[in-house]
């Protein structure tokens, strides 16, 4: 049998953890409707039921707990983007203690003032967890304040610990298949295995990241903690380059497994939870039920137990928009089509006839010439077996058929584009690009551009997104190509040239 000699010392901290001055015990719920489509008993630990809406009160609370009182007199710092940056500024005040939050610029609005309200003293720096955190440990060396870390702490980690407690208590463990937990800086994995592997060690613990922001897998992988170069911040909860040492060491300990999901599945999972609660989840929230869904499709075990931690309810109004629009896709249940069609009488409605009586989610048509025209639509299906199926349809039916449903460029731009060739563009490259949501973003991009680039097409839409999105065609005038890419490069944001795109090639 498999030894957990750290999580066993980390069980011992739990049973001596209090966090109930604060937090409370979670419901364990099961989530019907989707435990039906699973074929599986898919239970959610409520952790978003708390009263900052998030599991992460339990481990400020606990480190917190055992300030001196010389330390209390110095007040307390942290870094984070939003979740601990509650339960810090909750903790403090049910202590009474100062607490000055370090948030990163992009952390979502309702955060930034449920902190305040809780009379947090918050300081915006930084693009990412990382520059917050150097700030914060600034302040403390400056101003000798109290750093909470909000994962790589021992305390911290078994404050979380105390969730493991619960779920033993609430569902009978020898019935409990797997337990899907969300990964930021490992700090909820490591307290919840310590306490489910050292008492019940056939559970097994699956761990769940974003791919964009993977850095346990990339830790475990290579056998130490590992720093990401970067990281997607639309689900900024769990948005950490770097995992924790303490918590790494215990992570290989009693981590089985990691599943890793894309942000149309986060998006699906958001809709998944709130078909059954009503509830609606922030995307690393629902992380852990994604995961879940992913790990069942590759798992035919006859109707597992399944328990996944939705880990907060923190969720940016505006960022609803997004998820709305990519939900769909997560589930495979929405394809996005580029069509061309004749350009004679009677072949628009042939068309239609060849889609059947599938539900229309968009249509974009743009006459290109006398022979032709190109239609871009969007159509529900079942799953990504009805989307081949009816591509072959049309495809037999005589229409020349593009699947771009899963073309970022497709479904971030080009739907809202849909138009033609300019008479201007020769030579224009499309680049699509990631820029930071903040004041002079844009500006920067446009000094970065050499004085003889031409700019012949621009799209943006505020997506509520972790980033803005842009689509820009850029045009030498004089000079060279590599002028261009050299000056991107320098820039320094993501991009993807796009020139070569086939849809792109249809419609732009």
């Amino acid at each position: 049998m498999k030894d957990y000699p750290k999580s066993k010392q980390m069980l011992e901290r739990v049973l001596r953890a209090r966090v109930y001055e604060v937090a409370e015990e979670t419901p364990l719920e099961q989530i019907p409707r989707l435990s039906a489509r699973l074929n599986a008993e898919l239970w959610i630990k409520r952790e978003d039921t708390q009263p900052v809406f998030s599991f992460k009160l339990r481990g400020a609370y606990n480190r917190m707990r055992l300030l001196s009182d010389e330390e209390r007199k110095r007040g307390v710092v942290c870094s984070s983007a939003g979740n601990h940056a509650q339960g810090v500024a909750l903790s403090a005040r049910k202590i009474g203690v100062r607490a000055v939050i370090v948030m990163p610029t992009t952390t979502p609005s309702i955060k930034v003032e449920a902190v305040q309200a809780l009379s947090g003293e918050v300081v915006l720096h930084g693009d990412t967890y990382q520059e917050a955190q150097a700030e914060a440990k600034r302040l403390a060396d400056e101003d000798h304040f109290v750093f909470i870390h909000p994962y790589d702490d021992p305390e911290v980690i078994a404050g979380q610990g105390t969730i493991g407690l619960e779920l033993v208590q609430q569902l009978d463990p020898e019935s409990v298949d797997a337990i899907f937990i969300p990964i930021g800086g490992g700090g909820l994995i490591a307290g919840i295995g310590s306490v489910i592997k050292s008492l019940y060690p056939h559970i097994r613990i699956i761990g769940v990241e974003p791919e964009d922001a993977a850095g346990m897998k990339a830790s475990l992988d290579n056998g130490e903690v590992t720093t990401l170069n970067e990281v997607g911040l639309f689900a900024d909860g769990v948005a950490v380059k770097t995992v924790g040492y303490e918590t790494f060491a215990i992570a290989q300990e009693v981590i089985d497994d990691i599943v890793l999901v894309n942000t149309d599945a986060i998006c699906a999972a958001i809709k998944d939870v709130f078909e059954d609660t009503r509830t609606v989840l922030e995307p690393a929230g629902a992380l852990a039920v994604a995961g879940a869904k992913a790990w069942r499709k590759e798992h035919s075990e006859d109707s597992p137990t399944l328990i996944a931690l939705t880990c907060g309810a923190n969720m940016n109004f505006d960022r609803l928009r997004h998820v709305a629009e990519r939900a769909e896709f997560g589930e495979e249940r929405e394809a996005l089509l580029a069509v061309t069609i004749p350009e004679r009488p009677g072949s628009f409605r042939t068309f239609c006839g060849a889609l059947g009586n599938r539900s229309i989610t968009e249509f974009n048509y743009r006459a290109s010439d006398q022979n032709e025209a190109h239609v871009f639509t969007g159509v529900q299906v079942k799953d990504r077996e009805e989307t081949c199926d009816l591509v072959q349809s049309l495809l037999d039916s005589g229409f020349a058929t593009l699947d771009v449903t899963g073309d970022e460029f497709a479904k971030l731009h080009l739907r809202h584009l849909v138009g033609g060739p300019s008479p201007i563009s020769k030579g224009e490259r499309l680049f699509r690009f990631e820029f930071p949501e903040r004041p002079g973003a844009l500006g920067r991009f446009l000094d970065s551009l050499p004085e003889t680039c031409n700019i012949t097409l621009f799209h943006y839409r505020n997506q509520g997104a972790d980033v803005g999105r842009v689509l820009a065609g850029l045009q030498m005038v004089s000079g060279s190509a590599e002028e261009v890419d050299q000056s991107l490069e320098t820039l320094g944001y993501e991009y993807h040239e796009e020139t070569g795109n086939p849809a792109a090639k249809v419609f732009l």
